[in-house]
């Protein structure tokens, strides 16, 4: 009896780092994403056709570069000083917006509110097992994600979209009206160092407030 239980203890332990291993935490991270628009949507904006979206990590700071071809946005997210700059390029006119550490809070605790259920599917994207995952957020909208359960990222704020969410999304929608959406695919997931130079701030772009680039989005 003794000997089966020392034979089940050894099996445990010798699996141990294996299952450890199955789990990376990680710092750094450059994720580069294709985005897909529906044919209808297509039909009457081909330009977007072949846009992208790239989630850069770094510690505390954070970087998302959506191309959309006609209009490039890029928002670099520093969750240690509590800011968001957003970076607007349209056509060569470019534009900068400084959020303040209030206005971050308060989409923070909007964010916060998003509620992520579990599925039962699961796909393989790049070699990961992903969970499908259905987001619900606080005015009803929902939206199909799947992440990556075994890439978790130390900063969980990198994104606060997927704030509560365990794992690293390679697979999500992006809500754009009450009956379209874009979905955003992983083409790859890079783990090496990110140099703190790509979270500066450029020069030569004209400040705006949030108001004015409202009003440019209409």
């Amino acid at each position: 009896m003794k000997k089966h239980v020392l034979q089940l203890l050894m099996a445990l332990l010798l699996g141990m780092p294996s299952m450890l291993l199955a789990q990376r935490s990680f710092s750094d991270a450059r994720i580069n994403y294709k985005i897909d628009l529906p044919p209808e949507q297509l039909q009457m904006d081909a330009m977007l056709a072949n846009s992208t979206l790239t989630q850069y990590i770094r510690g505390d700071a954070s970087r998302i570069d959506m191309n959309l071809v006609i209009v490039n946005y890029t928002y670099l997210i520093n969750s240690k000083l509590k800011t968001v700059t957003t970076l607007l390029d349209r056509h060569g006119d470019k534009y900068i917006i400084r959020g303040d550490k209030g206005s971050y809070e308060k989409e923070t605790r909007n964010y916060e509110l998003i509620k992520f259920t579990d599925q039962k599917e699961t796909k393989e994207i790049l070699g990961y097992k992903c969970k499908r995952s259905i987001g619900k957020m606080p005015d009803g909208t929902s939206f199909e994600v799947f992440y990556a359960p075994d890439l978790v990222p130390e900063n969980r704020l990198y994104n606060r979209r997927f704030m509560n969410l365990p794992g690293i999304p390679l697979e999500f929608d992006i809500i754009t009206g009450p009956s379209s959406k874009m979905k955003v695919t992983a083409t790859k997931v890079d783990l090496s160092p990110v140099p703190a130079s790509t979270f500066d701030v450029p020069r030569g772009y004209k400040e705006i407030s949030p108001e004015e680039l409202s009003k440019m989005r209409e």
